[in-house]
């Protein structure tokens, strides 16, 4: 119904301004085992997602589902430990708003990361890439259906999604502090399946770098949203097929928590400079 996106974000962010008076300038959201730097926030306000008007339970392993306000950098966070994925049964909508939220509370920097299977030979576990594209292999467009024009118009044009000057800003911060980084396009699938090698070599075919279960619908809205954005991804494991071996969530959990201190002090100082 029309008008209802703006009412439900709003009682969210009315629920929100009661718990803390500051005001954030970039929203982060924090994959896979990745949701360590919110614990290094400073005065931080932190809301778990069942207390927030509208917000959903996160299930997916390696994310704590809890929003925290704070510091750092000199910066003011709004810091999401986990998202909301679509094969845990959410529509695109859902999942997605946490970014209208953000957006509508005045973010105007979001700042998405996940953990991600690597699609080609020279990529490890433990590296860190930067997100210069990406492709939506999801089946779905979280802009489908009626538009609220107050969250954006309808038809996005998709060309600079992943902003410029953010990446570059990355690239700069990495080589000052020695943290090799990759680059290369993200391809978002469904999940909650790991992809066959047969899918693999197909999305290897189409220029795809990485492939993980998220982001991508997020950056879409973002986009929409009008939101400067920046997608950092940690290789926790190489796809189907690269390897002979099998793949398990635990293994993509254990390698984002092994490459934690590196994302996190590339990502801190990257949130300095901005």
């Amino acid at each position: 119904m029309p008008g209802d996106l703006l009412k439900r974000t709003d009682e969210t962010i009315r629920y929100i301004r009661l718990k803390t008076g500051l005001q954030p300038e970039i929203g982060l959201v924090l994959g896979s085992g990745l949701g360590a730097l919110g614990d290094r926030l400073e005065d931080p306000c932190i809301i778990p997602y069942e207390e927030l008007p509208h917000f959903l339970k996160s299930t997916a392993p390696g994310h704590q589902g809890r929003m925290i306000i704070g510091r750092l950098k000199g910066k003011t966070l709004l810091c999401m430990q986990g998202r909301f994925h679509y094969y845990e049964g959410y529509t695109m909508p859902q999942i997605t708003y946490p970014v209208r939220v953000m957006a509508r509370l005045g973010i105007k920097t979001l700042i998405l990361t996940n953990a991600c299977g690597g699609l080609k030979g020279e990529f490890s576990p433990g590296d860190l890439m930067l997100i210069t594209d990406h492709i939506n292999f999801m089946g779905m467009n979280p802009l489908i259906g009626p538009n609220e024009d107050d969250f954006g118009p309808r038809f996005q044009d998709m060309t600079t999604a992943y902003t410029p000057a953010l990446a570059a800003l990355a690239r700069k911060t990495a080589a000052e502090l020695g943290i090799p980084l990759r680059e290369g396009v993200y391809l978002g699938y469904s999940g909650p399946s790991f992809e066959t090698p047969a899918e693999i070599r197909l999305f290897q075919s189409f220029g795809a770098s990485a492939v993980g279960m998220s982001t991508v619908p997020e950056a879409i809205v973002a986009r929409q949203s009008g939101l400067r954005l920046l997608g950092l991804s940690c290789v926790t494991n190489l796809a189907a097929g690269i390897l002979d071996q099998p793949i398990s969530g635990e293994e993509v959990i254990e390698a984002a928590n092994k490459a934690g201190e590196k994302f996190i002090r590339l990502l801190t100082e990257i949130i300095g400079r901005i």
